[in-house]
């Protein structure tokens, strides 16, 4: 499957791309360009970009001397930084402590991702970490804690692995719109109430994001939701999910 990168307006670039499991499974994955107010960029997550979509980058970029910083919001999508980091010389590198130690060739920033500095430095972004679940996982095959971006400009959300859409088109007739990562019961932290702690945090964000419009996740497709539909259908996963992550 062949990169693609969607304009979403409003200075918000997604980029889809492929990633294969063991080689084989092509689950996909993404990073998004966002063009700042001063004029220069910055990408949320790390992409080996290739061929037609990285000439569209490197010519909305200034051949990439424009890109100030990347932000590598989750700790577990490592597979590209040393690569980012050689395309985007110029650029801060932004990360949690598991991308210092899994790619220490790259000279990270000493302000980690999730950071309060990090976030204040991009007033045009809003950040949320999760809640009662792992964000670094011990276990390094469960994957459901992140940073979540949201770029209120263009009404679009950038998440990885947390929230899911159904895997596939076909499925949409018969699968909620949202799915929450199937580890998201073995992420709990081991500590009283995080079930409760965790829905609880994915409520108020499905409130305070209401107005999301484009739904960008790794693993998933790209998808649309009118007014207050982001709202509903990530409500409507939590409210399933929550019994069983009550009672974990």
């Amino acid at each position: 499957m062949a990169d693609k990168i969607y304009d979403l307006g409003a200075g918000f670039w997604n980029i889809r791309g492929s990633f294969r499991l063991g080689g084989v499974i092509d689950i996909g994955t993404h990073c998004s360009l966002i063009k700042l107010e001063s004029g220069r960029f910055i990408f949320l997550d790390s992409y080996t970009l290739t061929g037609d979509v990285r000439d569209e980058v490197m010519a909305l970029t200034n051949d990439g001397q424009d890109v100030e910083a990347v932000l590598n919001v989750h700790p577990f999508h490592t597979v590209s930084c040393a690569q980012m980091a050689k395309d985007f010389p110029k650029a801060t590198f932004y990360g949690s402590s598991r991308h210092k130690e899994q790619v220490p060739e790259v000279e990270w920033s000493e302000d980690l991702v999730e950071s309060d500095a990090v976030a204040k430095r991009y007033p045009e972004l809003e950040f949320s970490i999760v809640e009662g679940i792992h964000y670094i996982s011990p276990n390094d095959k469960i994957h459901a804690g992140s940073l979540l971006v949201y770029h209120p400009a263009s009404r679009s959300l950038h998440v990885d692995d947390t929230f899911m859409s159904p895997p596939a088109k076909i499925l949409e007739a018969v699968l909620p719109e949202l799915l929450l990562h199937p580890t998201t019961k073995h992420a709990l932290k081991d500590e009283p109430n995080v079930g409760k702690q965790y829905c609880d945090w994915a409520t108020q964000l499905a409130h305070e994001w209401r107005d999301t419009h484009n739904f960008c996740a790794a693993h998933s497709s790209l998808i649309t939701f009118e007014v207050g539909g982001f709202e509903k259908a990530l409500l409507k996963a939590v409210e399933k999910a929550r019994p069983k992550l009550e009672k974990a």
